[in-house]
């Protein structure tokens, strides 16, 4: 710089030497502001194939009509454990929602059984008759049986769905609603 300069403004070299490295850094800063701002090339996520639906798992101890089912499992899982209903058959009057009993035997496309009381019948009195098993019976059938009546009917069923079954037929007396005179009645009827 020349005298005159230093001398008119009082600039000294340090000080010329100062302000020059100031800038030097302040121009070294905004270069690495902007290169780091500069737009970045992107890749998109690559497509995923849609994963297969997950099949349920295999239920044990068969499906319908099998024992040592899980809890919880309804009749359309059992339908899906035994491979499912053949083509043409009919399942307009199976519950698929309806919750399982374990042991219980869900029968599909076939014609229900006879009205209680009927040659054959099931949990009939008459001679023929064959009793009728607490562990599949519906509320309709257990109504069909004397001295049971649409409520103690339901209580049964109740009483199955909460206690996971009937271990034995003398768990009848634990229901309410029934006595020790209808259980002499019923014992006979009724079978595990």
């Amino acid at each position: 710089m020349p005298v005159w300069v230093q001398a008119r403004c009082g600039v000294e070299p340090r000080a010329v030497a100062a302000v020059g490295v100031v800038l030097a850094l302040a121009v070294g800063f905004a270069a690495q502001q902007y290169w780091s701002a500069r737009p970045q090339p992107v890749t998109a996520p690559a497509v995923l194939a849609p994963a297969p639906p997950a099949t349920p798992p295999p239920v044990p101890g068969g499906g319908p009509g099998g024992s040592g089912g899980r809890i919880g499992s309804r009749v359309e899982d059992a339908l899906a454990a035994a491979g499912g209903v053949r083509p043409g058959t009919d399942t307009s009057g199976l519950n698929r929602a309806r919750v399982l009993v374990d042991g219980e035997q869900v029968l599909v496309g076939v014609t229900a059984p006879p009205a209680p009381g009927g040659p054959g019948s099931v949990g009939g009195s008459g001679p023929g008759s064959v009793p009728l098993s607490l562990g599949s019976a519906t509320a309709e059938q257990l109504d069909g049986l004397p001295g049971v009546g649409p409520v103690l009917a339901r209580h049964i069923v109740e009483f199955r769905t909460a206690r996971g079954g009937f271990r034995a037929v003398e768990d009848l007396r634990q229901v309410d609603g029934i006595g020790e005179r209808r259980f002499a009645e019923l014992r006979k009827l009724v079978r595990l």
